[in-house]
């Protein structure tokens, strides 16, 4: 049995070498293999039928829809849409003050949401006394949010990897977000992996990042 004291008194590298012998008893989830593969090559499948299928729909809708078109129930869409809005602001606060990992993706809705908010209130008021309401609005209100909402998505997605990146001993600043790879996704590659020999004691120390700081956003 290790005591505090003995882990303490362990070198960094037998403690990251003992991590991953624990690491790699707890895991007992069977590799991905064919399976996920066969998985991963059926979504990007449905991914590309969908993008084909929505081109060929937005020609169509831009070629027949007619210019102007009066709506029935107006009042039930923007009151539904504004309850989705709220159960998003609330669910984004609650993840935050709870600081669970789901704030991400709750981050991430909400800016969706707020940028259709935006989109629909300028397109469908336009040639309408309200234009100009709905203009500033979405200029002043929604669209900073939506991209408060998605900057802090992003910052939680890079300290998530950074603390990965801690634990596999490598230095450095974190890479962009659209060069960070899956964690845990390749085929085959067991949990104890993603805790690999430290990096060369040579490696530069990071610099100031804003992946550095805590967790919490706001």
């Amino acid at each position: 049995m290790f005591d505090e004291e003995h882990l303490r008194r362990m070198s960094p590298q037998e403690r990251l070498s003992l991590r991953r012998a624990l690491a790699a008893l707890d895991n007992q989830e069977p590799a991905a293999g064919r399976a996920g593969e066969r998985r991963r090559a059926i979504a990007l499948a449905v991914v590309i039928i969908c993008c084909v299928g929505l081109v060929i729909w937005i020609g169509i809708l831009a070629a027949t829809l007619p210019r102007y078109y009066r709506a029935g129930g107006w009042r039930g869409a923007w009151v539904g849409f504004d309850i989705a809005l709220l159960a998003a602001f609330a669910a984004t606060g609650w993840a935050s003050w709870r600081r669970r990992q789901i704030l991400i993706i709750c981050l991430v809705v909400l800016a969706t949401l707020l940028c259709c908010d935006a989109w629909f209130d300028v397109v469908l008021d336009a040639r309408t006394s309200g234009f100009y309401v709905s203009l500033v609005s979405a200029i002043v209100v929604e669209l900073p949010l939506a991209a408060v909402a998605i900057l802090g998505a992003r910052r939680l997605l890079r300290i998530t990897y950074q603390v990965v990146r801690r634990y596999q001993g490598i230095s450095g600043p974190v890479p962009r977000l659209h060069d960070i790879p899956l964690v845990g996704m390749q085929p085959g590659r067991p949990l104890s992996d993603l805790l690999a020999e430290p990096a060369p004691a040579a490696s530069a120390p990071a610099p100031a990042d804003d992946a550095t700081d805590g967790g919490r956003v706001g």
